[in-house]
């Protein structure tokens, strides 16, 4: 997978369903690597889950699909017409689930240590 946004402790933001893919390879005993340039590491940040924003669209989204009926674009809603539906962008996947990182300067373990092995010029 890529990153959007990755912690300097190898929590991974990326588009919506990365995580539950993690979590399969992970069950299944699959390795599960990211691939990325360090440019999105966010060297603010230490814990993905509690501190990556994470942007929610319109719930329209996921509560109507668009069909092609007799010729005609046709919007059809479904769910039951005032359903409030939440529809996120992103999904932070851990770096527990995250077997390494695939950076321009290297492959490494998705923790601090791991990271700041590769950029020791961000350590504090």
């Amino acid at each position: 997978m890529g990153s959007d946004r990755t912690t300097y402790t190898g929590d991974v933001a990326n588009k919506v369903g990365i995580y539950l893919k993690a979590l399969a390879a992970h069950d299944n005993g699959v390795p599960f690597y990211v691939v990325l340039p360090s440019s999105t590491f966010d060297w603010t940040m230490q814990d993905g889950l509690k501190e990556i924003p994470i942007e929610q669209r319109d719930g329209g989204e996921v509560r109507y699909i668009q069909s092609l009926h007799k010729g005609a674009l046709k919007k059809v809603l479904l769910t039951p017409e005032k359903s409030p539906a939440v529809n996120y962008g992103f999904d932070v996947t851990p770096a527990r689930l995250v077997t390494g990182l695939i950076t321009e300067r290297g492959i490494c373990e998705a923790s601090e240590a791991g990271i700041l092995g590769l950029y020791p010029e961000k350590a504090c």
